[in-house]
């Protein structure tokens, strides 16, 4: 990359679009030149707190030769539509996970790239915290030997705060709750640790007192093309925490963190456990690592300058995205169906056609 930062733009003004404003600002790669909302009262605050100057509506924003891409911090339902627009500009995407509140819009995401010649670059930054990517490490280098299972948890309170005025409070806007919310993270972290995935078995319940429509409780078992197996487990109404833990035939390893540390990922290290344990040793002699400081929020928007920079896909990609997003789906179908082994292909290829007989039917 050049060493000027690539200019951009951030759409969508709320509490994340602070969060990796301020990631952004610890970096030397990429920078951040102008911001919109539809509320000018959020543009003029924002601005005020954070520096960034707000310019009145889209068109103002794409029009700028200098923004080479855009950040989009807006609602899962405004995805889409979003990134259609900054892509017709010929800007690169950015857009938080999921990658769209539906597999079908997230495919039609992905199909921008081809369409107007940009990438799409979604933020699962969990797969990048310094503890994950250790563990990758270790399997690559075969320290672990032959992985056999994975296992993961990645749960808050969340749901014993909702209230009809939230969206997380719909199953329309918040499928399987903790599933589509929390756990969809895991689900692209095990896709990176353990490869291909290839069907998912759920269960759901919900529990919280509170009464919304969304289940708050969930779990999944995977299946892996290698025959490894994997489990992640999501409840809404517990404290928070994000653990995983890999079991091969030379050795286990595990990595938890802080939840409470969540928004401020360079500060996870001081209070990360990562620990390897070998052979036949049991837990007393488990081999304690240091976590190397790391920041998955700047790693995750360089990785975005970079592709806005090549235009080429990085590991980010639209694909990975929309097979976590698949993921989910597989699951919330075998809830339906009391358990039942969900193939992952099937969903994907079930969604593609839909898509493809929507561009059909407008053609």
């Amino acid at each position: 990359m050049s060493a000027t930062p690539v200019n951009v733009g951030i759409v969508g003004l709320g509490r994340w679009a602070k969060v990796l404003t301020r990631a952004v600002a610890k970096s030397e790669k990429i920078k951040i030149v102008a911001a919109y909302s539809r509320s000018q009262e959020k543009r003029l605050a924002f601005e005020q707190e954070l520096g960034v100057p707000a310019v009145p509506d889209m068109p103002t924003m794409l029009s700028n030769r200098e923004i080479e891409g855009v950040i989009l911090t807006v609602p899962n339902e405004q995805h889409l539509p979003v990134a259609a627009e900054v892509a017709k500009a010929r800007k690169h995407v950015y857009t938080e996970k999921p990658i769209a509140s539906t597999l079908e819009e997230g495919l039609q995401i992905a199909a921008l790239e081809k369409n107007y010649g940009i990438t799409v670059t979604v933020g699962h930054s969990a797969r990048l915290m310094a503890g994950i990517r250790k563990i990758r490490e270790a399997i690559d280098g075969g320290e672990l030997g032959r992985v056999a299972f994975i296992e993961a948890n990645f749960s808050n309170e969340r749901a014993l705060e909702l209230t009809p005025k939230t969206w997380r409070w719909y199953k329309d806007k918040a499928p399987g709750g903790p599933l589509s919310q929390l756990a969809i993270h895991q689900f692209d972290v095990l896709h990176y640790l353990g490869g291909e995935i290839v069907e998912a078995s759920a269960m759901a319940s919900k529990l919280s007192p509170v009464g919304a429509e969304v289940d708050d409780q969930s779990m999944t078992l995977l299946k892996f093309a290698d025959g490894k197996v994997g489990y992640v487990g999501s409840c809404w109404t517990s404290p928070g925490i994000f653990a995983v833990r890999v079991f091969g035939s030379k050795g286990l390893m595990h990595y938890e963190i802080d939840f409470n540390t969540w928004d401020t990922p360079d500060q996870l290290h001081k209070n990360s456990t990562l620990y390897i344990q070998r052979g036949k040793d049991g837990y007393a002699k488990r081999e304690e690592l240091k976590v190397p400081e790391s920041d998955m929020f700047r790693t995750e928007l360089e990785m975005f300058a970079g592709s806005c920079r090549t235009g080429e896909s990085g590991e980010l990609s639209a694909y990975n995205g929309n097979f976590a997003v698949a993921i989910v789906y597989a699951a919330l179908r075998s809830i339906e169906k009391n358990g039942q082994y969900t193939c992952i292909a099937e969903v994907l290829s079930a969604a593609q056609a839909r898509v493809a007989e929507k561009i059909h039917n407008v053609a």
